[in-house]
């Protein structure tokens, strides 16, 4: 039984829209998924929504409508920007969902009944918009450290997850597997936090009803991280259908943001060694993004949608940008300029003008088909050929330690390389000599399979730009249906072939 790659996005909540912060990290996913799939692995993406807790409850009393009225109005921003950016998305799961709710109660049962979860008082700093609790100590100036935000003294019996318990287990993971939790600096975070000795965890509220009711103890209902963090266990139907559950977990990558760390990196494995299940392969958290050098926040009136980029730039120019600008796993900044300054040298330059020029010169000497090359190689189609062969293991290196700017580079270098073959090669000066027509097959022929290995490279990052490349190369079958490493053997473009230059992959920008 083979088992999927499984690669999971947070569940942002609904309390609030859809930005380019929340954007950045499912485009990434996206990325991710789709290279795996192109490289002919089963695959299972989930995303979703979360949708229980107060800052959800008090969110709609705001609004002047219930819980699960404010949940359902909320999520249709999510699954709208996302069918916008292109995400493919295998799963969209909601913490409303009655199978995630069926599954929750079954797993927080099975901890109840090992004893590893208990009833006492909990009274402690409470940060409603994060959902975490804090201790005095890790306020600042006795605020929420992650947030800024004001905090509530909260007291109340609630059950307890004998987090505590399983600290030393959890730092042997996580010293022994050195890829467990990445990017490294996340990772010394989090084996300081856990050296600095774990408390129980507070897993359940009393004065809350919005939420899933404990199965031993209906007055009670999940603490929202526990019951969030259950997505992705409920969403392959753990307890439920136990073959596809097996096929599928553990997950290969759960990405997220670095504020919500300390849940999945600590309190989410040590969960699943209460109930004896695998733990993930891999916690990447990523940085903060800033919006041209401040935080995001709706005083400031920075925050970003990413529908107004994709209006200004398109979908493949945003997924591009937020890839390749950044070093995933660490802060960045946003800039209108710099975005612009992608877009028109690396898209509408070195990417689009290149595929342009390359199919308007098969039109102009060979009106439109491809022709057969020669036998004959010279330093420019051998230096050429050379960078074919370099580019696929370089991605494919990247994309292993989640380093979309390099895997894009590796790319934008092969881009380079196909650019100095068209400038060295000239092919309209060997138009010119009827002596050099077989040269100039050959010249042509290599530009085009240069151009088919970029369909594919960039398919991943850019799927409409992928797609709509092969299609201006004259293929009728799907480009998914070619899979990496075989498609990315050099020659493989069938000679006699119409091609089409089409519309401008990328207009340039003023």
């Amino acid at each position: 039984m083979n088992k999927s790659f499984y690669v999971t996005t947070p569940i942002y909540y609904v309390n609030d829209m859809p930005h380019i912060g929340t954007a950045y990290t499912t485009v990434a996913a996206d990325a991710l998924a789709r290279y795996h799939r192109l490289k002919g692995e089963e695959v299972f993406f989930l995303t979703g929504t979360d949708e229980h807790g107060q800052h959800v409850a008090r969110a709609a009393e705001r609004h002047g409508v219930s819980p699960q009225e404010w949940a359902d109005r909320m999520v249709v921003h999510f699954t709208e920007v996302w069918k916008r950016l292109n995400i493919s998305n295998d799963y969209f799961i909601r913490t409303t969902d009655p199978k995630h709710v069926e599954v929750a109660r079954k797993f927080i049962q099975l901890l109840y009944d090992k004893g590893d979860i208990y009833l006492d008082t909990y009274e402690g700093w409470y940060c409603v918009p994060d959902e975490s609790f804090w201790l005095p100590s890790q306020l600042v100036d006795g605020k929420c450290p992650q947030c800024g935000r004001e905090v509530e003294m909260v007291q109340e019996e609630n059950y307890f997850f004998r987090l505590s318990a399983y600290a030393d287990r959890l730092l042997s993971h996580i010293e022994s597997h050195p890829e467990f939790v990445q990017p490294e600096i996340r990772r010394n975070e989090v084996i300081s936090f856990i050296k600095q000795g774990l408390t129980d965890q507070s897993i359940s509220r009393k004065t809350i009803t919005w939420g899933i009711p404990l199965p031993f103890d209906e007055s009670q209902v999940m603490y929202v991280w526990f019951d969030a963090l259950l997505n992705y266990i409920s969403a392959i139907d753990y307890g439920l259908d136990e073959e596809r559950f097996r096929r599928t977990w553990p997950a290969d990558v759960h990405l997220i943001g670095k504020e919500i760390l300390r849940f999945h990196a600590i309190v989410w494995p040590a969960m699943l060694m209460a109930a004896d299940l695998p733990l993930p392969r891999q916690v990447f958290a990523h940085g903060w993004l800033t919006v041209e050098g401040e935080k995001m926040s709706k005083s400031k009136g920075n925050v970003i949608s990413p529908h107004e980029l994709i209006d200004e730039y398109g979908v493949d120019a945003y997924r591009y940008y937020f890839l390749r600008e950044f070093s995933f796993g660490y802060d960045g900044n946003f800039s209108r300029e710099n975005m612009t300054g992608r877009y028109n040298a690396d898209l509408a330059n070195s990417l689009g003008n290149m595929v342009s020029r390359v199919l308007a010169m098969v039109e102009r000497y060979r009106g439109g088909t491809v022709p057969e090359p020669s036998d004959r190689e010279e330093e420019p189609d051998v230096a050429l050929r050379e960078s074919a062969a370099r580019v696929f293991p370089e991605v494919d290196r990247s994309m292993e330690r989640l380093a979309f700017n390099e895997a894009l580079q590796a790319i934008w270098n092969f881009l380079a390389a196909i650019n100095r073959y068209v400038d060295e090669t000239a092919a309209w000066d060997l138009a010119k000599d009827p002596t050099l027509s077989r040269r100039l097959d050959t010249v042509l022929y290599n530009m085009v399979e240069a151009v088919r290995l970029t369909a594919l490279l960039v398919v991943p990052f850019l799927p409409a730009t992928g797609e709509g490349i092969w299609r201006r190369l004259g293929f009728a079958d799907p480009i998914h249906a070619h899979h990496l490493p075989e498609a990315a053997a050099w020659g493989l473009f069938p000679p006699g072939q119409r091609v089409s230059k089409g519309e401008p992959l990328f207009p340039r920008k003023k």
